[in-house]
């Protein structure tokens, strides 16, 4: 599978008067969080909630700044999350990707909304035995 972006809005649901920011994001199931420059970070006003310790695909580790919320909106789906000040783009993680309901198509090259929940995002708030 070759690298997958996808286009989403990125805003601030603390701070409305600002506009919110359409970006280009490398879709990374192998990754947890959304990470943001810290460009990004400072024109949406994003408040410094935590440091984490973060390992990099190279096998290092930095002190990033978790930042949010931030709202993340793809086409019909939206999520509130907060994100790693880390990098210089924007990367898009398993977790806010979960939480909207969209999937990577290898076939398409290209994020999409799960066809199995086209109008209303499935979620599971249940453990299984």
């Amino acid at each position: 599978m070759g690298i997958i972006c996808a286009e989403i809005q990125l805003s601030n649901p603390r701070n409305r008067t600002l506009h919110p920011l359409t970006v280009k994001a490398l879709a990374d199931t192998w990754a947890l969080h959304l990470c943001i420059p810290e460009h990004i970070a400072i024109q949406l006003e994003l408040e410094e909630l935590y440091k984490r310790e973060v390992t990099t695909a190279d096998g290092g580790k930095h002190l990033c700044a978790y930042v949010g919320p931030i709202e993340v909106k793809f086409e019909n789906r939206g999520c509130f999350t907060g994100a790693l000040v880390l990098g210089n783009e924007v990367l898009l993680g398993a977790v806010p990707m979960e939480d909207m309901d969209i999937l990577l198509s290898p076939a398409r090259q290209a994020v999409i909304v799960n066809p199995e929940s086209p109008n209303i995002p499935m979620s599971i708030a249940k453990g299984f035995l």
